[in-house]
């Protein structure tokens, strides 16, 4: 992808939520940095403090933390078009608890915190869109706690493909089972009873 189409594809992602005029998209573009990951680099690692907010334009990410046994959990998946982040690292300014990682060959565009902030009087659109993406990413938040202490394996499983469809082929089983909370062998049983239902 060159770089005229990544921007575009930033640019119609942003459309889609707010109006912008091609003055606005002008102001917008110098403000954004593009980074290039191969499989398994880090876009961020525990300790390290989140100073952007990123966007996937190209390929996968998974974001997980490592328990006090040494295992990993999977707390969020990406794919094109998603935004992946530790928010609180960005937020609080505090180290964070999280790793970042590629999942596939991977193009980010990342806006620095700082930047940011400077779109937010510049172009007032880009405020609007981040205030209605933050109160949809808290939305998504408390659902997905709701449903963790609630919901059974079965129902999380049928959510999970329903409204994230094609995103199951892209990542290993064990990232599926652990963002699941279940082993990869309850994974595999669930799959096939849901294949079973649904045809």
């Amino acid at each position: 992808m060159d770089t005229d189409t990544i921007f575009s594809q930033l640019t119609a992602h942003f459309k889609e939520i707010i109006p912008l005029e091609e003055t606005d998209i002008e102001i917008i573009i110098p403000a954004l940095e593009i980074v290039h990951l191969k499989k398994k680099d880090f876009l961020l690692q525990e300790g390290q403090i989140s100073k952007h907010m990123r966007f996937i334009a190209k390929g996968s990410l998974y974001a997980y933390y490592i328990d006090e046994k040494g295992r990993e959990n999977t707390t969020q998946l990406g794919i094109e078009n998603w935004w992946v982040n530790d928010l609180y690292s960005y937020l609080s300014g505090q180290p964070s608890r999280m790793f970042i990682q590629a999942n596939e060959e991977t193009t980010v565009i990342q806006i620095s915190k700082e930047n940011l902030e400077i779109l937010y009087k510049e172009v007032p659109a880009v405020s609007d869109f981040w205030r209605l993406k933050m109160q949809s990413a808290y939305v998504t938040l408390q659902e997905r706690t709701f449903e963790h202490s609630r919901v059974d394996a079965y129902t999380k499983y049928r959510n999970f493909v329903s409204t994230y469809r094609n995103i199951e082929q892209r990542f290993p089983q064990f990232m599926i089972a652990s963002y699941l909370g279940i082993t990869v062998e309850y994974l595999s049983y669930l799959r096939k009873k849901h294949l079973t239902d649904v045809s």
